[in-house]
């Protein structure tokens, strides 16, 4: 019945997509309905189809709704298909005769893949619920709905299939239509040169990884006796081949999830795509990368090495720092959350390699306590991400710009989505109260129990990722409280700004309120996810928490009562007590008992003008000064003089240009050796047909030679 559940997930999405081709349909659909209404008047539901809808201009609208609704059944599907596996701790296998004739596709599904379905159907219902809302401002002449709905439903549905492979030819086919789908989703505004641009780039850079986890698969296959994951299982790899099929596997899946150095197509492709598939990208799609990492390198390789786990222990905080020092310099919401993305991978990669080191030392409880934290960061992360870029989307929504110097002064116009999106920035600057800090927290608690281990080089390389970490954490909370700042406070910086407001549509808005709801209560009752988790980290690595006894709904100690523990609820109380006291004494007037209101302070200037609040980048000019070395910076300031003398200033141009060190020192010296390469290889196309079949004599009495040794 649980495998039902899963197929009957994937299928819907499928249909999803299927039916929003029905968009192309209407002329034919209208010519039908009109000739069954002549001929069978008496029919009312062709007569009604044909006025209420067609000649009505309502069709469209009804088919986006419907296309979406299917994808939310999808969604509810995904979560009862992921809850139930997981809650039973049931692993189920079955085959489906499609694949090669002597390889059916096999399927898995056990409670690590469950828990990554639970994460996809959370984000496609809320979608599902934004969706039509958001949609309804493209232009159906230039921006149709048939093939933005159809690749989201491929897109879902190779997510969903990715989880559920259990052979490595079924994962690649189930891998690729992810990426193939999500690239024309990356393009679905193609008119722009730049959204072109950031489309191939994405889709050179997941063909490439593609191609490194099929030759990391194969490097396993060539040591077993076939392509299923069972037996891949019982490969017995040399640790060289087995290094070499996890560098393999890591290029592939560190691709798709976007880790430092590899990360440039995220940045490019995010803020281009529409705001509800960014939110599956950035939410979705990168934990599927992650949950292709833990599957290959905790299940298929067997035994770990702690050399793999120092790599990815460097790896995650080199992308976890660079990535908020990156998100701090974007003035592009979007690309803001986009680079936040590459942080918040970097922390989930830097608790794996933890989990590794501690597994291959000899500590599978400390393993399990990695495991756990990473998982759970995995699914805070898609929590909150997902509320920030709809989020997003809305404000773009509204005042139709992405730029943070537009904005300002929304708070008053936007009040409800000032508001969700402010619970999504405290959560993603981990603050207690929100699902962000509890992910955080075990985090370090993980990275605290560095005294067990004998190896000095690891005792001295953790803290200084942990001290990392937390320098991440500090950067992460002036971003947000730029990005909140900015965004939502002050006084309208744009004409589009000062007229905005609130979104009419209520779909839109319940996703956020969902996405919301969700990070306060895991938040306070990180117990719930926890809970699940455990018997994951028991399948994966024969552990799990070291005091999982100590873990109920009140407090939270992951190794012991004595060494750390975490009260949510009583946190809470606290917070509230504070907030009342500071209201009853500090906010209220003692005259008439309501909030004292006034104006802000203007510094004696005689009124507040935008030209006073900070930009964004006056706001990170300290930290920019601090990090300098971390950018390639082009900061220019020109002036306009006057006067006989030109001693007078008439204006003054501000030109600040930030660029990652990954383009020019890695990635345009390859291009440089590709087009080199290429007008290399050009020089033997002479034009000349004598030289052509010089060139196949030639490779002919190669070809002979070769054959008859």
């Amino acid at each position: 019945m649980v495998l039902i559940l899963a197929y009957a997930a994937v299928l819907l999405s499928l249909a999803s997509g299927l039916s929003a081709l029905m968009m192309h349909q209407r002329p034919a659909l209208e010519a039908l309905a009109q000739a069954y209404s002549r001929l069978f008047p008496e029919h009312r539901f062709f007569r009604r189809l044909s006025t209420h809808y067609l000649e009505q201009n309502r069709y469209p609208s009804t088919l986006r709704q419907g296309a979406f609704a299917l994808l939310g059944m999808s969604g509810v599907l995904a979560i009862s298909a992921g809850l139930a596996v997981m809650l039973t701790q049931q692993v189920l296998t079955d085959q489906i005769g499609l694949g090669l004739p002597w390889l059916p596709w096999h399927m898995r599904f056990d409670g690590l893949s469950g828990f990554f379905f639970l994460i996809i159907g959370i984000a496609v219902l809320t979608v599902s619920l934004y969706g039509p809302g958001y949609v309804e401002a493209f232009s159906e002449d230039k921006q149709p709905f048939a093939p933005l709905g159809l690749f989201t439903g491929l897109f879902v549905a190779g997510m969903l299939l990715v989880l559920l492979a259990d052979d490595a030819f079924f994962f690649m086919i189930a891998w690729e239509a992810m990426s193939v789908a999500s690239y024309f989703l990356v393009a679905f505004q193609h008119e722009n040169p730049a959204n072109r641009r950031a489309a191939f780039l994405y889709l050179l850079m997941a063909e490439v990884g593609a191609l490194s986890i099929v030759l990391g698969f194969g490097v396993l296959a060539s040591f077993a006796d076939g392509f299923t994951f069972d037996a891949l299982r019982q490969a017995h790899l040399s640790t060289s081949w087995a290094s070499i099929a996890f560098a393999l596997a890591l290029l592939g899946f560190g691709m798709k999830a976007g880790i430092v150095p590899i990360h440039v197509w995220l940045p490019e492709a995010h803020p281009v795509a529409p705001s509800h598939i960014s939110a599956l990208m950035s939410g979705v799609m990168l934990k599927v990368a992650v949950y292709g990492l833990i599957r290959f390198c905790f299940d298929l390789l067997v035994e770990v090495h702690w050399q793999w786990g120092v790599v990815l222990l460097i790896l995650g905080t080199l992308s976890a720092l660079g990535g908020i020092l990156y998100a701090l310099m974007q003035s592009n919401l979007k690309r803001l959350l986009a680079y936040s993305s590459v942080e918040n991978i970097g922390v989930i990669f830097l608790v794996l390699g933890l989990a590794m080191i501690f597994m291959a030392n000899g500590y599978p409880q400390l393993a399990a306590l990695g495991l756990l934290a990473a998982l759970l960061h995995a699914f805070n992360h898609a929590l909150f991400k997902n509320l920030l870029f709809l989020g997003a989307g809305v404000v773009q929504h509204q005042i139709h710009s992405l730029d943070i110097d537009d904005m300002g002064g929304l708070i008053k116009r936007m009040p409800k989505t000032s508001f969700l999106f402010l619970v999504g920035c405290m959560s993603i600057s981990s603050l207690p109260l929100f699902n962000g800090f509890v992910s955080e927290w075990l985090a370090f608690q993980t990275a605290l129990q560095v005294f067990v281990l004998d190896n000095g080089v690891l005792r001295s390389l953790i803290p200084v990722a942990a001290a990392a970490l937390a320098l991440t954490a500090a950067l992460a909370a002036a971003c947000f409280v730029k990005v909140y700042g900015l965004v939502f406070l002050g006084l309208p910086r744009s004409r589009n700004s000062e007229k905005a407001k609130e979104v009419e549509d209520k779909g839109m808005l319940l996703a956020l309120e969902i996405l919301a709801g969700l990070c306060f209560l895991f938040g306070i009752f990180p117990s719930l996810v926890i809970a699940l988790l455990n018997p994951i980290a028991r399948q994966l690595l024969g552990q799990a928490l070291p005091n999982a006894e100590a873990t109920s709904w009140l407090w939270l100690a992951p190794v012991t009562m004595d060494q750390a523990s975490y009260a949510p609820i009583l946190v809470l109380i606290s917070v509230l007590m504070a907030a009342g006291i500071a209201f009853r004494y500090l906010r209220r007037n003692p005259e008439t008992k309501t909030m004292r209101r006034t104006e802000a302070w203007d510094c004696g200037f005689g009124g507040l003008t935008p030209r006073m609040q900070y930009s964004s980048s006056a706001f990170t000019m300290p930290i920019r000064r601090i990090f300098a070395k971390v950018w390639l910076i082009d900061e220019q300031i020109n002036k306009d003089m006057r006067g006989a003398s030109e001693l007078d200033v008439a204006s003054i141009h501000y030109h600040l240009q930030i660029q990652d060190h990954c383009w020019p020192r890695l990635y345009q010296p390859i291009v440089h050796a590709i087009n080199s390469l290429a007008r290399q290889v050009g020089r033997i196309q002479t034009g000349n047909i004598r030289v052509y079949l010089g060139y196949s004599f030639v490779t002919l009495i190669v070809m002979l030679w070769v054959v008859s040794l």
